[in-house]
């Protein structure tokens, strides 16, 4: 193991450390929601295991206890996890030369956290080993923290106290995760716009709110990174 991996491990550990403690009520709530739609802790661990995405999980559970037709299920989860791709877009260049096995990996244990945290640094490094070592390390303590508390969640949903409010601990977790990316306008258009275009269509049938909002935000940030690109060029 080389030096500048260990290195760069250290570091993403210490930058990832503190968004971390956000994933603890996310995924106790994430396993007490799976159970109490009716699944059972093998069921309920193995979607865990094969989703790996607390907000698709959470947002397809209705769903899923709705008995809603599997196309809408999928489509979104599908919508849910768009983000996913351009962050690995932004990220693929960090993983450029890297074998095939590797980046499969690094793509199933990326998370908005290390995203949010380590997308700058780990385009502006130039040592391969390095990148691998913050990349890798926090991810991987990243995905066994969330696998340990949703099993807390599953194997005490019915024992632990609903005034804990864990539902309100998950939303405040995920906004911390969110304004480090919100750096440039378009972001901002992006967020506000879907936020409340979630908000203002939440009665919609079958949640279909949420992907309207999720719809108009991207095309609200399209929209807003066009015309700042626009003006740029005047």
């Amino acid at each position: 193991m080389e030096s500048s991996f260990r290195r760069g491990a250290r570091e993403g550990m210490r930058d990832f450390l503190p968004i971390s403690v956000g994933l603890v009520p996310w995924a106790m709530v994430t396993g007490i929601a799976m159970r109490s739609i009716g699944l059972s802790p093998l069921e309920a661990m193995g979607m865990n295991l094969l989703v790996y995405a607390g907000t698709a999980q959470l947002g397809t559970l209705p769903l899923i206890a709705s008995g809603a037709p599997l196309w809408l299920i999928f489509l979104t989860a599908l919508v849910l996890n768009l983000r996913f791709v351009i962050f690995s877009a932004a990220l693929a260049p960090a993983f450029h030369g890297h074998r095939f096995m590797r980046r499969l990996v690094s793509s199933y244990l990326l998370v908005d956290g290390m995203f949010a945290i380590g997308a700058d640094k780990l385009r502006r490094a130039d040592d391969a080993q390095w990148r691998w070592g913050y990349y890798i390390v926090p991810s991987l303590y990243g995905w066994g923290l969330w696998q340990c508390c949703v099993l807390v969640g599953v194997l005490g949903a019915g024992v632990i106290p609903r005034d804990w409010s864990l539902e309100f601990m998950t939303t405040i977790a995920l906004m911390v995760m969110m304004i480090p990316m919100l750096r440039e306008r378009p972001m901002w258009v992006a967020a506000l716009v879907g936020g409340l275009g979630a908000v203002l269509l939440r009665e919609l049938p079958l949640r279909l709110g949420l992907i309207a909002g999720i719809a108009l935000g991207i095309g609200a940030g399209f929209m807003a990174e066009r015309a700042l690109a626009r003006r740029a060029a005047r």
